[in-house]
């Protein structure tokens, strides 16, 4: 056996859902060079165009869109036949999105869970649903180490961001809704994995930067592109023994 052949993606087909975005289009770039042939699915073409070619097409998503969502789906399956890698970086969120705890609308946090959560459980059943049918896939969901474990809020202090209470219930659910995704869908050769970031930098204060550094082992935030290897890893028959797994990448934040 050629063992590198076990990361290959070649011949396979993958969406990538808010793969125009910061870590999506990492993922989107990465799966291309991996072989496989590439959708960019997101809300905003122009923001795709610099990574679409002859092996990545554009799926116009909606992920807060049932409708929306379906269409895109049946457009890939239509013109390629089959989905094998669902890959759901998608990042919806109403305007007052970083409301402190106390300030924050009943309204607006059932939209933001609705939004976000729902909007991957809609992408994952319509994913598995096909994956069934064709005998295999792949369905791996971005989360977050807020999604296992409460923010320090002492990073913020000395900046305008915070991090909303939304955004860890939201991830929190989609590490468990993955689990239960890997449960339900095993038996038909579908698996399912979550991948937490840590901090990636994304032009943040340096007050923040500072603060979070300090907290991790390797002294630094993320870069979009260090999500990669692990995208790869799960989408491949590297991972063909693994489902139901949550894999953290995150500087060691949480090794202290």
């Amino acid at each position: 056996m050629n063992y590198r052949d076990l990361f290959s993606c070649e011949n396979k087909v993958a969406v990538v859902t808010g793969g125009a975005g910061l870590i999506g289009r990492e993922i989107a770039l990465g799966l291309y060079n991996f072989g496989a042939e590439v959708y960019v699915a997101d809300i905003n073409r122009a923001n795709a165009e610099g990574i679409l070619n002859e092996k990545t097409g554009f799926l116009q998503l909606d992920i807060t869109s049932e409708d929306g969502i379906n269409r895109a789906f049946s457009q890939a399956i239509r013109e390629k036949g089959r989905i094998d890698i669902v890959v759901n970086c998608a990042y919806p969120r109403t305007e007052d999105w970083g409301e402190k705890f106390e300030n924050i609308k009943f309204t607006s946090w059932k939209d933001n869970v609705n939004n976000h959560l729902g909007g991957i459980f809609l992408c994952c059943r319509s994913a598995a649903e096909q994956m069934k049918k064709q005998g295999g896939g792949v369905i791996i969901n971005l989360a977050s180490i807020y999604g296992i474990s409460a923010p320090d809020f002492s990073i913020y202090e000395g900046t305008d961001m915070t991090m909303p209470a939304a955004y860890s219930a939201i991830k929190g659910g989609i590490i468990t809704l993955t689990k239960y995704i890997a449960a339900y869908y095993g038996r038909h050769n579908v698996r399912a994995n979550a991948i937490s970031p840590g901090g990636i930098y994304d032009r943040q204060p340096e007050a923040f930067v500072k603060k979070y550094s300090a907290k991790t082992p390797l002294g630094r935030m993320g870069a979009p592109q260090e999500i990669v290897g692990a995208v790869i890893y799960l989408a491949s028959e590297a991972s063909s023994y693994v489902t139901g797994e949550n894999l953290l990448i995150d500087g060691g934040w949480t090794a202290w």
